[in-house]
């Protein structure tokens, strides 16, 4: 959200070299593009606490705005009303400034369904920005089009995510794109939606953007479960790949759509990193880590002073229990480095 320039950053660790509050508000914004939540989160909790004096109205702003989309995409809503309390003080402010706080408030509104409030958002954040700062800065039509819909009225839905698509096929602009193709697919019941979702992820095939590349295969998952019948092979794909990151990133209502979608073809959930250690025993946990580690099993046996036979059902428990189907997925699950052999 800082700047034109960070419309085509990459994931961040660019900037690690640069310094200044500025540079490391890049830095977070960019992390934040990229779908490093947790990572961008402590950068930018680390600027509120530490260099707020020293970022512009514009810096300040962005920095608000961003932190506000990551604490709402883990679910923390009671911290994102908070963000946006503070964006208050921007709205009145000038062009892209006013505009960032305007699309953050924006966000916001439509999180806790205020669907009204969220459109008149949306609609002021447009009339202050400009083109550029419209599609990779400021998705305003994005927003406004959900927005819409959600009021009842969903040719204008349909027509704001035409018009953001558009714009952005024409500026080359991968990120916003794809964006505009998930919302299209999202508010026009009359497209092939299938395809404009298979187009976003092929669109950002070279971009890192994970978290929105998680948020478009979960789409795609449920609507392929909606109209292909019983071929899961290609749905189940998608879920994995979607719950693998969500729960790395601590995504919780990313997650629920994963796990929801999951329940429906019979996979069971793969819990996340503390999830999985909760609910293994102590014996369970030795073991899966020694053979995380790439132990096997007779060595194992032999380190525990137990037999090969009480490690088979250790692990049997084991795989059950992190919903896997073998020892190759132990390091995923546990959080560790795969054993190189």
């Amino acid at each position: 959200m800082i700047r034109a320039e960070l419309a085509e950053a990459s994931a961040g660790d660019q900037l690690d070299a640069l310094s200044g509050p500025r540079a490391r508000a890049r830095r977070a914004c960019s992390r934040a593009r990229a779908g490093r939540i947790g990572d961008a989160l402590d950068d930018l909790d680390l600027l509120r606490s530490q260099a707020w004096g020293e970022l512009d109205e514009l810096d300040r702003a962005s920095v608000l705005t961003t932190a506000l989309d990551c604490r709402l995409a883990r679910g923390e809503l009671t911290s994102a009303m908070t963000l946006g309390e503070g964006l208050g003080a921007f709205l009145d402010g000038p062009d892209l400034t006013g505009a960032t706080a305007h699309y953050g408030r924006g966000e916001l509104s439509a999180a806790v369904g205020d669907s009204d409030l969220a459109a008149g958002h949306f609609s002021r954040a447009g009339r202050l920005a400009t083109r550029d700062d419209d599609l990779d800065l400021i998705p305003w039509r994005v927003g406004a089009a959900l927005a819409a819909v959600r009021l009842g009225h969903r040719h204008e839905g349909a027509a704001l995510a035409r018009e953001h698509v558009a714009l952005a096929r024409e500026s080359q602009a991968p990120y916003a794109t794809a964006l505009g193709l998930r919302a299209l697919a999202t508010v026009d019941a009359r497209s092939d939606r299938i395809a404009l979702l298979r187009e976003a992820r092929t669109v950002l095939a070279d971009v890192p953007a994970a978290r929105l590349a998680a948020q478009i295969d979960t789409d795609l998952a449920g609507l392929l479960l909606l109209t292909r019948g019983p071929d899961t092979a290609e749905v189940l794909s998608l879920l994995r790949s979607a719950e693998a990151y969500a729960g790395g990133e601590e995504l919780w209502p990313l997650q629920s759509r994963v796990r929801r979608l999951l329940d429906r073809i019979g996979e069971p959930a793969r819990p996340v990193r503390g999830e999985a250690l909760a609910a293994l025993t102590a014996a369970e946990r030795r073991v899966a880590r020694m053979a995380a580690d790439g132990l096997t099993n007779r060595q194992i046996a032999d380190h525990l002073l137990v037999t090969v036979k009480a490690v088979e059902w250790h692990l049997s428990h084991v795989y059950r229990k992190l919903g896997i189907r073998s020892r190759a997925g132990l390091p995923t699950s546990l959080g560790v480095e795969p054993a190189t052999l």
